[in-house]
């Protein structure tokens, strides 16, 4: 009697005739430095369900959360040479690798979310994203942090008097760090894995961040005071990493571009709820919210970085951004 052997030979039949077993799906992280319950996440969930639905399950998207793979700056310089697959990141950094983003860090230069949104996702923000491979990075979709506000552990802030010497943790960021210290504020940049403990031993009086941010990163057990400032709208970013988009075909790059869209719109979503209803939970956290602002005063205060940065970006360019009607 003759033996059959099947092994080797009749699995790579199977799978030449297609009843093999189904192909692996490529898994690629989307890292970021924010909690599970934050907007980023959101964005993260959002954008893997729609990849692998559209991909039909041939790409799955694994997230990397809490900084567990660096701070924004490594996480940025890791899909730079493609050590991470996606990554979603403030713009805090991305102007040491794309400096003309940085006009977007401007304090007070956006009003709304809806012109902020409009100018992102219109001929101004594409021209910026067009601005990524010249400096090694493939940016697929804008998407945001919010409104930034005040919180610190010394006093009360309505007026720009109020901040004169607190020490206040920024991001890597030379717009912010400049309108800081022109405030009379003690900058102190700081990766925001290191932020929490920082805050909690008094290395910082204070930090600033949009509420979903004060809310999902539990800055309110070691924060007293939260002012309402509103001072700089933060965008945030997904990025790819040059050496996976390559390898990508066109087709796939497409699903990928308007995945990313998807994650943004969820992160969107998410920051607005945050900020619609996070101050009445701070405010039952304990802290002590300080909601009238004297927003002028502090845009007055800043007219001397306003008119560095209208040197550094053109007046016209600002004008155009701050003036945009969505």
């Amino acid at each position: 009697m003759k033996r059959y052997f099947a092994g080797p030979l009749l699995a790579a039949s199977l799978a030449l005739s297609g009843f093999g077993p189904a192909q692996a799906a490529t898994e690629l992280t989307i890292a970021h430095n924010l909690s599970p319950s934050s907007h980023y996440s959101a964005g993260a969930k959002a954008m893997a369900a729609d990849l692998a639905e559209r991909s039909g399950g041939k790409f799955k998207l694994v997230e990397s959360y809490g900084g567990s793979l660096g701070g924004e700056r490594e996480l940025t310089e890791g899909t730079q040479i493609g050590t991470i697959d996606l990554v979603i990141t403030s713009t805090g950094p991305i102007g040491n690798f794309v400096p003309d983003t940085l006009i977007l860090d401007i304090p007070f230069l956006f009003s709304s979310y809806d012109q902020a949104h409009a100018v992102l996702d219109g001929p101004i923000g594409q021209a910026l994203l067009e601005k990524f491979p010249e400096h090694g990075l493939k940016a697929l979709a804008w998407t945001e942090n919010g409104f930034r506000n005040l919180t610190n552990n010394v006093r009360p802030v309505k007026e720009p008097a109020d901040v004169v010497g607190l020490k206040v943790r920024t991001m890597e960021n030379d717009i912010h760090m400049e309108a800081f210290r022109t405030l009379g504020m003690l900058p102190t940049p700081m990766a925001f894995t290191e932020l929490f403990t920082a805050l909690e031993q008094g290395t910082v009086d204070g930090q600033e961040n949009p509420i979903g941010v004060i809310l999902s990163a539990n800055f309110a057990d070691v924060q007293k005071y939260l002012s309402l400032t509103q001072h700089v709208y933060s965008p945030a970013i997904i990025l790819i990493s040059p050496a996976v988009w390559n390898d990508l075909s066109e087709e796939e790059q497409g699903w990928f571009v308007e995945s990313a869209k998807v994650g943004s719109a969820a992160v969107r979503k998410k920051v607005r709820e945050d900020a619609d209803n996070g101050v009445a939970i701070l405010r039952d956290k304990g802290m002590q919210v300080v909601d009238q602002v004297d927003t002028a005063a502090f845009q007055e205060a800043l007219k001397p970085a306003f008119d560095k940065f209208s040197e550094q970006f053109g007046k016209e360019n600002i004008e155009a951004i701050r003036d945009y009607k969505p």
